[in-house]
């Protein structure tokens, strides 16, 4: 059997909500001389509506500062903290959609306002759409895309500059957001 797709089915038109258990908000940032740092958010949630036409379809979602995880437990207390998302007095990171362009039937390109520590910048997602069927529950329905983008953490008031001696920086300052979404609506 071929894994070539050779038309995607797009989602019917309605209300479809991020699953959390098959979706995942994550992102890379680099450490010291280039190594790369993975890390994601575990509390998370969002809704797509799909419209018709399908460009006027839109995206909410947030995902909680302090459910960050990057499998060290002292560097994810230090990104809770004020050098990084400061947690207590940010307790989300937030996605609303500015539009959806088309690129060719899997590619489309997500502009949207990103807010992370109280500031607001657009950004535009590239966005790899998987297609859409039947979900594990009678008269319901799946789809499936992926989603990236690269932002300065700096331009969110993220400015921990820690410089080792000899003048290497600790972390990067880009950081590349990468988001897995399945997400469903009953019948």
């Amino acid at each position: 059997m071929s894994d070539q797709i050779t038309a995607v089915k797009l989602p019917t038109p309605g209300t479809y909500t991020v699953d959390p258990a098959h979706s995942e908000v994550g992102f890379v940032a680099r450490h010291l001389i280039g190594s790369k740092v993975r890390g994601r958010f575990t509390k998370f949630e969002g809704t797509i509506v799909i419209a018709d036409p399908i460009e006027r379809s839109s995206v909410e979602a947030t995902a909680e500062t302090a459910s960050i995880e990057t499998g060290v437990q002292m560097r994810d207390d230090h990104m809770r903290t004020n050098d990084f998302l400061d947690a207590s007095n940010f307790p989300t990171l937030s996605l609303k959609s500015t539009g959806l362009t088309k690129v060719n039937d899997t590619e489309w390109k997500l502009a949207a306002d990103l807010t992370i520590r109280g500031v607001t910048k657009s950004v535009v997602f590239d966005v790899e759409y998987h297609g859409a069927g039947p979900g594990t529950q009678p008269g319901s329905e799946v789809f499936a895309l992926s989603a990236s983008t690269e932002v300065d953490r700096r331009d969110f008031g993220v400015s921990f500059s820690g410089v080792l001696e000899g003048g290497a920086i600790v972390v990067g300052n880009k950081v590349r957001i990468e988001i897995e979404v399945e997400a469903g609506r009953q019948g």
